[in-house]
């Protein structure tokens, strides 16, 4: 089984776009941690926080990491993931960590069109939320940058644009 190949970067920088597009393209096994994350809790990561708070959600968030580290494949972290103590380390050890970069105003838009599943952000306002971005990836980037390669994740809007970043990731990373 090859090794997994970790998707990191800030939220909204298209980690669960790539991942499912390159699944539907190569067949190769993702996973998105916050999805599984709501499987197994049976309530959405927005529910977790508001319940039980962010400290919690972490540490299923990191139970659910070395479960899915297991498995290979590609699997889309959450953006506070490598922020964790011992995640990245973990993630480098045991596979491809590639941190998907975004330009902040990519960011704003796309995160400003989903706020509302976001529990982070879903109360800002597009000048709250603009700086929020800007602090946050300021403070997330010496964790990001631990990442072993980094890719364009800029262009991740039409069908055409996905298909030919999968196409560029592929290429990258070998995966056929």
């Amino acid at each position: 089984m090859p090794a997994p190949i970790f998707l990191l970067g800030f939220m909204g920088c298209g980690k669960t776009t790539l991942g499912t597009a390159l699944r539907a393209a190569t067949g190769v096994d993702f996973v998105d941690l916050d999805e599984a994350i709501e499987v197994r809790m049976g309530m959405s990561v927005k529910q977790i926080f508001a319940e039980h708070g962010e400290a919690y959600f972490r540490q299923l968030e990191r139970e659910q990491l070395l479960c899915e580290s297991r498995h290979g494949g590609i699997v889309a972290c959450g953006g506070g993931t490598p922020l964790q103590a011992g995640n990245m380390e973990l993630m480098n050890s045991i596979g491809t960590t590639v941190w998907l970069q975004a330009p902040e105003d990519v960011l704003l838009r796309r995160l400003s069109m989903a706020r509302e599943q976001r529990p982070l952000i879903a109360a800002l306002n597009d000048n709250e939320l603009a700086a929020f971005i800007s602090a946050k990836l300021s403070e997330r980037s010496q964790y990001y940058s631990q990442a072993q390669h980094r890719f364009d994740s800029s262009h991740l809007e039409s069908a055409a644009d996905i298909a030919r970043s999968v196409e560029q990731f592929c290429l990258q990373f070998g995966i056929d």
